[in-house]
């Protein structure tokens, strides 16, 4: 247990600091869908669906977020913010070309670091990584990983961010 509480801290702390500017402009992006005529749309993959469903059923909702469902129709004033556990998720880059095709601007939380291989991030108006690419503790098995905490990561990023847009969109009342 003290292992697993060492680990997590430190990767919070890692991820907080990595996407410092990227959190305040994710919530810029956001919040131009909520002050303008626009939606913010969640698009989750696997377990990282949970951060979409945290936004709209949690105890404090994120204002003006909407699930995203594949073949939805989404306007130029919508922002969409895309979760994966990969940036090589295919539904996500997907997605990701189409909304780029459409100039359609979005965020998105994936493990990788924004590299020049990374097409996700490059596609992404915002890009934060989670940094939880494999295990963080050693397994039973020699050269083993275990515990990936991707929604863990995924949700605080998420609470980041929505400090922030709550502050820019409350402006705006």
């Amino acid at each position: 247990m003290k292992i697993l509480t060492t680990q997590i801290g430190g990767l919070l702390q890692r991820a907080g600091s990595n996407n410092e500017e990227a959190v305040e402009e994710t919530a810029r992006l956001l919040a131009q869908a909520t002050i303008g005529e626009g939606r913010v749309l969640f698009a989750g993959f696997d377990e990282m669906e949970a951060v979409g469903m945290n936004a709209m059923y949690g105890a404090e909702p994120f204002r003006g977020a909407v699930r995203y469902e594949e073949g939805m129709d989404i306007h130029s004033a919508d922002r969409v913010w895309l979760f994966a556990r990969s940036a090589t998720d295919a539904r996500a880059l997907q997605l990701a070309r189409m909304l780029a095709e459409q100039f359609i601007p979005f965020a998105v939380v994936a493990g990788e670091k924004a590299t020049d291989e990374n097409e996700l991030a490059d596609l992404a108006y915002t890009y934060m990584a989670t940094g939880v690419t494999k295990g963080i503790l050693p397994g039973e098995d020699i050269g083993s990983r275990i515990v990936q905490p991707h929604l863990m990561v995924a949700l605080f990023l998420y609470e980041a961010v929505k400090m922030a847009y709550d502050e820019m969109v409350s402006e705006e009342d």
